[in-house]
């Protein structure tokens, strides 16, 4: 690979890593600006008491910003007694991300995007973008659940779908005749992707980089093989991808 194609991964992963960080829900950054400024995390009925929100509705918005890698999770029995439910604290992990995203950002994502895949041919540009969006997504699956061990395919779609979901897509995992789909309500690559379509291929790099380490790579093959994808960006009706059950 050459000087400018190495400059062209630099600028897509520095860029592919920034807009994956955008919060889609609003509630839901204020949950984490809320779990970052208590030093001791905060626990779902805290949350939920703070913001007047049904318990489970505080879990879900804990849950999906620890499935992203945001939050870090602590389980500790109850002093009474070790039946029951385990009690969870979140706590805020690593820097905090950009919740305020401005114009002015969105347009330089933009233009590093376009930049990067200016430098090279479409087919080159393709391969690059799919396999910075796999090690970003295998990456992210790592800090979902890196002390268990491997879940079914379909379970790994879910927590796909919930990762996805922190990270602005509004995903969801659900089947469709034989199939498991894994559709996508929004994508913060939209506006961008409508402009160059190839950046469509990192998204499938991260679903596959996520059920890669969430499923095994074997398989991930297998099913990938007879998978079907759609993409909004590409003039389809819905983004989706449809593997076999």
């Amino acid at each position: 690979m050459g000087p400018m194609a190495e400059l062209a991964v630099t600028r897509f992963s520095a860029a592919v890593a920034a807009v994956t960080s955008a919060f889609g829900d609003p509630t839901r950054r204020k949950v984490y600006l809320f779990a970052r400024e208590a030093p001791d995390g905060v626990t779902a009925s805290e949350v939920a008491s703070h913001f007047c929100l049904h318990p489970n509705v505080a879990r879900h918005h804990l849950d999906k910003l620890a499935a992203g890698g945001y939050l870090e999770v602590e389980t500790a029995r109850s002093s009474l007694g070790s039946a029951g439910r385990p009690s969870k604290r979140y706590k805020a992990a690593g820097p905090p991300p950009a919740l305020d995203g401005t114009a002015r950002e969105e347009s330089l994502l933009v233009a590093l995007l376009e930049g990067a895949l200016a430098l090279l041919p479409r087919p080159v540009a393709e391969e690059m973008a799919e396999r910075v969006g796999f090690e970003y997504g295998r990456k992210l699956a790592q800090s979902m659940s890196p002390a268990e061990g491997q879940l079914s395919f379909r379970t790994a779609l879910r927590a796909v779908a919930d990762a996805l979901t922190a990270h602005g897509f509004a995903a969801r995992a659900e089947r469709r005749g034989p199939s498991l789909a894994l559709i996508k309500e929004s994508c913060p690559f939209f506006d961008a992707a409508q402009q160059h379509p190839v950046i469509c291929a990192a998204d499938r790099g991260m679903v596959k980089g996520m059920l890669s380490a969430l499923s095994g790579p074997l398989s991930v093959s297998a099913e990938w093989s007879a998978a079907e994808w759609s993409s909004r960006a590409m003039g389809d009706a819905t983004c989706a991808t449809s593997l076999p059950a």
